[in-house]
């Protein structure tokens, strides 16, 4: 049987300022976990700026978010300028706040944020294709915005929920390790970060999206 493969969307690496390493983590370990294939991409661009990880400081240097990715990808990583839908069966964004200062611009502009173009290119075409799109803590406000619509979670933070809501989405509440799956839409959030969670929590979160995900494009799980 086919594999089916999933393309993940990283921007960056670590979760002040780029993707969220323990839920890009084992958001790649629950797709291999459950048979199916993965392939990274990020943007090539500037990272936002740099955080350092103990201080929350920010750092006088620059740095680029696919070379940043590529220390989770283990280098094995593309430009999402060459992003080819058909290559892919499903999406996943991790989140981490360079889903939100990187891949869009959420962070600062709230509901009048602006998406990455070929971030927002990516998610379109595979919500045209009828594909499964999974988005992790922060980041399914980024399919509320390009998508305008959607019912996701981000857990329980009602200043987020609200500006889910101004952008055309419908938010529910959840607790850690639970998921959130719109069939109409063909999307699956969990909340991760955005609550208080151990390691485990966001393991058992990702591995519910991901199962969730593949059950929707019938596959079989073992």
């Amino acid at each position: 049987m086919h594999k089916k493969n999933f393309a993940v969307i990283l921007s960056g690496c670590g979760h002040q300022d780029g993707a969220e390493i323990h839920e890009a983590t084992l958001t790649l370990w629950a797709i291999h976990k459950n048979g199916a294939e993965f392939q990274c991409y990020a943007p090539d661009i500037k990272q936002h700026h740099v955080l350092n990880h103990i201080t929350g400081q920010e750092m006088n240097e620059q740095r680029n978010v696919l070379i940043e990715s590529a220390r989770i990808a283990r280098g094995k990583i593309a430009s999402l300028a060459t992003f080819n839908p058909d290559s892919a069966d499903a999406l996943i964004l991790p989140g981490g706040f360079g889903a939100a200062k990187n891949l869009s611009s959420y962070a600062f502009d709230g509901p009048k944020c602006t998406v990455n173009t070929d971030v927002a290119s990516a998610i379109k075409a595979m919500h045209r294709s009828g594909k499964p799109i999974g988005a992790l803590c922060i980041a399914p406000v980024i399919l509320a915005k390009v998508l305008g619509k959607g019912t996701l979670t981000i857990g329980q933070d009602t200043g987020t929920a609200e500006n889910l809501a101004a952008m055309g989405a419908q938010h529910h509440p959840t607790g850690q390790g639970e998921i959130i799956v719109d069939r109409e839409n063909k999307i699956v959030t969990t909340p991760c970060y955005m609550l208080n969670s151990r390691l485990d929590q966001i393991g058992e979160g990702a591995n519910n999206l991901v199962r969730a995900m593949l059950e929707m494009m019938g596959a079989n799980q073992g």
